[in-house]
Formats: structure tokens, sequence, C-alpha cells
């Protein structure tokens, strides 16, 4: 009797234990469940890629991204619509406090080092400039009227070219906002005073299996002054990570996942050994693996 009375004990016991455990139950966790990323689309193909390897990796993970504008992205992280977003930027001071006011407790890190491309059609004699003339196209005062398009109105593209080359000064009436990256390539491609602004990833060579950072054919990327070395360089990968090519910026992670989901697993595999390889074939140039660049002589 006294081995049943202790049995029955033990057994009330665990059964009071179990209700009182208040320990939250996640429907996620590194590899397994479904949420929704936002991410800028000027970063598309590369993005398309890294979950192509992801689910082939993790079959039980169901990541939607939605690609959008990076103003938008930044909204859905604050209305909770996105776990985690891509962008290319960090929280502003500003938004470090809305964190604040909303109990969200922000992680970021740098993925990756991107380039804006600079194109024109190819019947354009403009394939060398330096960001005086890129300035003066940019407010409508060069010398040749070009139609400036870029990807949206609220792009880190435009942002990051108001901020970091004008520098407050307003836009020309020349400048047009097209339906995203491939619609400006497309536009530059068909008209020939146009040029256009662009993520890197939308006019490298899809078909260049040597991974030289070569482009495709149907417009011309432009090759930009540095006014260090006084010479011109396109958006090629080593050109990028030396900071040479004048027009780079970085691409980051921005999460508010509050324990170990699927978010941060999503992130912890852009950071690892076969997603800093993506970026890589993509001619962005990774950050958070070490890659060696050499010199090279070329005998005539």
């Amino acid at each position: 009797m006294q081995t049943l009375k202790s049995i029955f004990y033990l057994f009330v016991t665990s059964l009071v234990i179990a209700s009182c455990d208040n320990t939250p139950k996640h429907p996620d966790t590194l590899s397994t469940g479904t949420i929704d990323i936002s991410a800028d689309e000027t970063y598309k193909p590369v993005i398309e890629e890294q979950l192509k390897v992801f689910d082939s990796s993790y079959p039980n993970a169901h990541i939607t991204v939605h690609y959008k504008p990076e103003s938008e992205c930044f909204k859905d992280y604050f209305d909770d619509k996105a776990r985690i977003i891509l962008v290319t930027r960090q929280l502003s001071p500003a938004e470090k406090q809305l964190c604040d006011q909303k109990q969200i407790a922000p992680s970021s890190e740098a993925l990756a080092k991107d380039a804006v491309a600079v194109i024109v059609n190819n019947s354009s004699a403009d394939s060398l400039l330096d960001m005086a003339a890129l300035k003066g196209i940019l407010t409508g005062v060069y010398k040749k009227k070009y139609t400036v398009v870029f990807d949206n109105q609220g792009s880190s593209t435009v942002r990051y070219i108001t901020d970091s080359l004008l520098k407050g000064q307003k836009l020309g009436s020349n400048v047009f906002a097209a339906k995203g990256n491939a619609e400006v390539v497309q536009y530059v491609a068909k008209n020939p005073d146009a040029i256009g602004f662009v993520g890197l990833s939308y006019v490298s060579d899809p078909i260049d299996t040597a991974n030289t950072g070569g482009f495709i054919n149907t417009i011309k990327v432009v090759a930009m002054l540095n006014d260090s070395t006084r010479r011109f360089y396109q958006p090629y990968q080593a050109y990028i990570a030396l900071k040479w090519y004048p027009l780079t910026r970085d691409l980051f992670y921005v999460s508010r996942e509050s324990y170990h989901g699927l978010g941060t697993g999503f992130a912890n595999f852009l950071t690892s050994t076969r997603g800093q390889l993506i970026f890589k074939h993509a001619n962005l140039f990774p950050l958070k693996m070490n890659i060696i660049i050499r010199d090279a002589s070329v005998n005539p």
C-alpha cells in the first residue's frame, strides 16, 4: 500500500509541475517552421539563390520572402510582419528608440558588400564618368540631357545616391522611377538617352561560369573614376572589396526574433560558408569569410 501511495503521489506531483510549466512553446526552430521575411528588391536574384540551397538543406523550413522597396521592409519590421529584413542599412538612432518603445530586441549584421551599378545604352558614348558628372546628370545640369531611371521612389538605391552623392540636393525633373531593377535594365536597353541605377545582381552575367564578374551584354556598365587613384573602375568584385569602385554599400540582416527560431536559422545560414559562397558567386563581396585578393601582372 505504501508503495502504491508513493507512486500515486509522484504521479499527481508530476501533473502539477506540468500544469505549472509556463515555458513558451514556439512554432518554429532554427531549421523548421514557417515565417515571413522582407527583402530589398534589389537583392532578389541572390536571395532566391540563397533560398534554393537553404530549402534543399532544411526541407521542413518554409520561408516566404516579400521583395519590396527598402522603406517598406522597415515598415514590415516595425509592424511585426517580417521576422527579419534584408536591407542596406542598420537601424537609425530614432528607430532604435522605437524598438525600445515596442519592446523589440534588434540584432543585425553585415553580410556582403554590394555596388550600385550605373548603366547606359550600348550606343552611349558615356562609358566613363566621374562623380561630378554623375551628380550633374542626377540634378539635370549635365551637358547631355539624360533620362535617369531608378527602381522605385522608396528604394535603397535612391536613398543611397541622395545621401552619399547629392547630400541633400534635389534630384532633377529628368529623374523617374520604374517598377523594379529588371524594368530599369529593360528601359535603358531600349532607350539611347537613358541612364539607370541598379543593384549589381541585375547586371551580372548569370551564365558567367568562370565567375569572372562579367556583365550582361544588353546594356553598358559605366566605369566610375576613383578620385584617389585617378583611375576608372567598373563594379568588379575585387574593386568593390577594395572600395576602388566608389559606389559601394553593405547588405545587412536586421532581426527582431527574440528566440532561436527560423529567422535566426536563416541569418546563420547567410553568414555560414555556404551562404557566403553564394554571395561570392553573385559577384558581391562576402564579409564573413576570408578571401585573398592578389595582384596580377599581365605580360604584353
